[in-house]
């Protein structure tokens, strides 16, 4: 995790050198922010969470989950609510900007551990396992797609189903399970267009190059200038403006402009080490809720990083989701820190 924090700042501050310039006057803009208010805070509460006795967490899983759900809902609030690009998933309050989705993710895997963890055999009933699992999905469904955020619904669909069948379901439930959810962000993919174009692009890269194609096109680009070892550390092209997002969920390409193939799947390799640790450690917890738990964070980093990563590299369609720990996001930063705060209490009470 050290690794990945270090290096995403590393990143980060090259990415961001223009765009940082260009808008706030400083070519380290994004790099001081990220460490003052997300890396700096998130360790800090990763620290205080750590030395807490994570089966709390089971009797405060409902007041946690309601207060989640109470501040993604304020973003609809006039006068709170912040929107950027077509989208209010932002709460502002005097100045300071948060985004309370990605509260929403960390209290819904809590919820799901103590839920999961008090029901395992009673899941394989639907009156017990698929329909409050659904009531639930579908109103945090309602929320994320009113502001937009498809996104952080998919990862909150796959956090769900993944852990689901963490819990024990049968692959029939399993199955079932992700055939609705899969139909569902179909339909509210094809009820607007915008999303739409997105597969579209995905589908043909060369439709409309300039147009809705063109952030597939300048990421590839940056990735395919890499070639085996980059053109150095600083040293990318596509952040002077061409590729969109360069410090959002366009970073991955911005690493393999300028660390190349080797530096990419570096990357991905401290992603997978970091799985396997996770792994191990849910396999050696013998109480279902901290299993559950740890099984959670888990899939909620990976499914992050490789979503965004598979998309930002031609593999899936582009869907705005960040890469973990990387990416630009103070509000993700302090609610990944603080999941593996969580997790390392597991670890030590296992």
């Amino acid at each position: 995790m050290g690794v990945l924090l270090v290096f995403g700042l590393a990143m980060l501050s090259s990415a961001g050198i223009v765009d940082a310039q260009k808008k706030f006057g400083s070519p380290y803009y994004y790099f001081y922010h990220q460490l003052l208010f997300g890396v700096l805070p998130g360790l800090v509460l990763a620290y205080l969470i750590s030395r807490v006795k994570y089966d709390v967490w089971r009797k405060l899983a409902l007041p946690i989950l309601f207060g989640a759900l109470f501040l993604t809902a304020l973003v609809f609030l006039p006068g709170l609510g912040y929107g950027a690009k077509g989208a209010t998933r932002w709460i502002s309050i005097h100045g300071f900007v948060f985004q309370p989705a990605e509260v929403l993710k960390l209290s819904l895997i809590i919820y799901f551990a103590a839920w999961f963890g008090s029901r395992q055999e009673r899941l394989k009933r639907a009156a017990y396992g698929a329909a409050p699992f659904f009531i639930i999905l579908a109103f945090v469904g309602l929320l994320l797609a009113k502001q937009p955020d498809i996104g952080t619904l998919i990862i909150v669909g796959i956090i769900a189903i993944g852990m689901y069948f963490v819990a024990g379901i049968t692959w029939k439930q399993f199955a079932m399970l992700g055939g609705v959810v899969i139909v569902g962000l179909v339909l509210l993919i094809v009820v607007e267009p915008y999303r739409f174009d997105r597969i579209k692009s995905y589908l043909n890269p060369q439709n409309d190059p300039r147009g809705i194609s063109y952030q597939v096109n300048q990421a590839a680009i940056a990735i395919g200038s890499g070639g085996l070892f980059g053109v150095g550390f600083g040293h990318s092209s596509q952040k002077f403006g061409f590729l969109p997002e360069p410090v959002g969920d366009s970073i991955f390409a911005i690493i393999a402009e300028e660390l190349g193939f080797v530096g990419a799947m570096a990357t991905i390799g401290l992603f997978v080490l970091l799985c396997l640790t996770l792994t191990q450690i849910a396999n050696q917890t013998r109480d279902p809720f901290g299993r559950l738990l740890v099984s959670g964070v888990n899939i909620w980093i990976m499914a992050q990083a490789f979503v965004n990563i598979a998309a930002i590299s031609g593999l899936a369609p582009l869907t705005g989701i960040p890469l973990p720990f990387i990416s630009y996001g103070g509000t993700a930063e302090i609610a990944l820190l603080a999941g593996l705060g969580i997790v390392y209490n597991v670890a030590q009470e296992k």
